[in-house]
């Protein structure tokens, strides 16, 4: 007896066989559209057939639809797809992300929600799920491997190698994401081999996350059945685990740009083996630049061949992450195609998803409902504040000091000369020494990690944030400490975001009530609210570029030199937490 779901198979190969051999119309015909054929490396005009979710045929023999979409001289990709981003960091929720996305042309996304995960755990991986549901943007998941990151910092949640067997009975979740802890693979640290152990027995893929590695420790890596690389700087790098095994993914996305240094890696005898992420999208450069359409023009601008851009974009990514019917416009497969101008400025016409148009000149043609769930808006458990907290005891006279690099999520381990006030180190804001504060906002430990940072050039007041990486408790830097207390106790009240203050009073704020890491409100709105907090930090005097982002990084202390997190400084070098006096320590 056949059952229900094999009578509905069996139903749809009938209609896609009807339509493939002419014997009835299509429910949507590209007519004349110059399709690149990432297959075969070919561009040439044709017409392509649709049925239902599926593309039922190709060629110039089908002419009859319920809807002909007329396209001469415009040019058929199949829909774009993101193989590596941190959906948190454009501040936004799925079904905002899906809005700001789908008119550029993006028709999937392979997401690893590392930041959430360090607030909630496996429930915030969940409620990205869920919140996906119904959005027409393919979505799926590599669970993040490093919750929490270090031991030297406080997250909100830990995600076992036990946890990780649930969400991987998920058809959507396909893998352990980036491997960052390759130091714990290489000297076989029981815990880290049981999370790479749940995820092969399972014929999961293992992404990975080794910047610099090279020679044995880089074969030892791969050989746990790591399988790619985004962290490539250099063709030298790049190179060597391309010969290893790996396939590269070339990064070009908001914070960090590889795009240019590794594109003479692509050659005829390895293309096949590289493709596209953008890691991190803000919400400025999704408004200003776009997704992926912005990747493929600017391949194509750098001398790329337009064809291998497309592939490098859809087919390759496809491929890698074995996600079968995606990818590329055939008999078959899943329709999810976007026609653009032409193949230089890949300006987007229509975006195709399952066979219907989902956006149409940069507007999409449907409604995209929202998602709420009350638990991941209340992220917020912090132990009662007071200016006291923000005090550091004058012990000695020199003492460290995080050094920001411009335009870069490094910091260097500066020796300065403290100032102070009777008992108490302060700011030197005339030298541009300012306070740096970790407030711990899970546990309500009572946990307050305090240091000086130089090059922020803030004059007066305070920026707060509760989006820092990797554990994001609540960091602040100032000059005054009540200016301080004030932006931290706002950040809380609104449950996580951005704040500036000064003088005792609220300038300015962003809300990000998702886990204390994203908006419930679209792209464009949080990107003016960020533009005003950016416009009040420089008349403060803030003269890095994004302030916000770079607070956040403040917190990661994994990235050289000296980081600070709620348990204290971290030199990264040594691995360890040390004093902010005892300078030969």
């Amino acid at each position: 007896m056949v059952d229900t779901t094999e009578n509905i198979e069996i139903g749809d190969l009938i209609q896609i066989i009807e339509v493939a051999v002419g014997r009835r119309p299509a429910d949507l015909l590209l007519k004349g559209v110059n399709l690149v054929n990432v297959l075969s490396g070919e561009v040439y005009p044709t017409n392509v057939a649709l049925i239902g979710e599926r593309i039922a045929g190709v060629g110039p023999q089908y002419k009859k639809a319920d809807y002909i979409l007329s396209l001469s001289d415009k040019y058929l990709l199949p829909g774009l797809i993101d193989g590596h981003v941190h959906i948190e960091s454009s501040m936004v929720s799925v079904p905002e992300f899906a809005k700001a996305v789908i008119p550029h042309g993006t028709t999937t996304i392979i997401i690893d929600p590392h930041e959430i995960a360090n607030v909630l755990g496996g429930k915030g991986i969940e409620y990205l799920l869920k919140s996906s549901q119904g959005v027409p943007l393919g979505f799926f998941v590599m669970v993040p491997s490093c919750v929490p990151a270090t031991e030297m910092e406080t997250a909100g949640a830990e995600l076992a190698a036990e946890e990780m067997v649930d969400l991987f009975r998920s058809d959507r979740v396909l893998g352990l994401a980036e491997l960052m802890n390759f130091p714990g693979v290489i000297y076989a640290v029981p815990h880290v081999l049981k999370k790479v152990a749940v995820a092969r027995l399972r014929g999961k893929l293992i992404d990975g996350h080794a910047p610099g590695l090279s020679g044995t420790d880089l074969n030892a890596y791969i050989s746990s059945g790591v399988g790619s690389d985004h962290e490539c700087t250099s063709v030298v790098e790049a190179t060597e685990k391309l010969r290893a095994g790996m396939w590269i993914m070339i990064r070009e996305g908001s914070a960090a740009k590889n795009l240019t240094d590794l594109l003479p890696l692509v050659k005829d005898s390895n293309y096949r083996r590289c493709f596209f992420v953008t890691d991190d999208r803000h919400p400025g450069d999704l408004i200003k630049e776009g997704h992926m359409d912005h990747i493929l023009r600017k391949a194509v601008s750098l001398g790329l061949d337009p064809v291998r851009t497309v592939q490098m974009a859809s087919i390759n990514t496809a491929e890698y992450f074995g996600l079968k019917g995606l990818g590329a416009v055939a008999p078959g497969y899943i329709a999810d195609l976007v026609v653009v101008e032409d193949l230089s400025s890949f300006r987007v016409r229509f975006v195709i998803k399952d066979g219907k148009i989902v956006a149409e000149d940069g507007k999409l043609t449907g409604e995209i409902k929202g998602y709420e769930e009350p638990s991941v808006y209340r992220t917020m458990n912090v132990a009662p504040l007071s200016e006291d907290d923000f005090k550091i005891r004058a012990t000695e006279s020199e003492v460290k000091v995080i050094g920001l690099v411009p335009d870069q999520i490094i910091t260097r381990s500066l020796r300065e000369g403290a100032k102070s006030e009777g008992r108490f180190i302060v700011a030197d804001p005339e030298r541009d020494v300012l306070k740096l504060a970790v407030i711990e906002r899970h546990k309500a430990t009572g946990n307050v990690g305090l240091g000086l940072v130089k090059g922020f050039g803030l004059r007066s007041g305070a920026l707060a944030s509760s989006f820092a990486h990797d554990s994001h408790n609540i960091v602040v830097v100032g000059v005054d400490d009540r200016d301080m207390l004030f932006a931290a106790e706002e950040v809380i009240r609104m449950g996580g975001g951005y704040v500036v203050a000064d003088q005792g009073k609220i300038l300015g704020r962003l809300p990000l009530p998702i886990a204390g890491l994203m908006s419930d409100r679209s792209v464009q709105e949080v990107q003016e609210d960020l533009e005003k907090l950016h416009e009040l930090a420089r008349e403060l005097g803030v003269k890095v570029r994004s302030p916000f982002i770079t607070l956040s990084f403040l917190s990661l202390p994994v990235i050289p030199e000296l980081k600070l997190t709620d348990k204290g400084l971290v030199d990264v070098a040594k691995f360890k937490l040390v004093p902010i006096g005892n300078c030969a320590s």
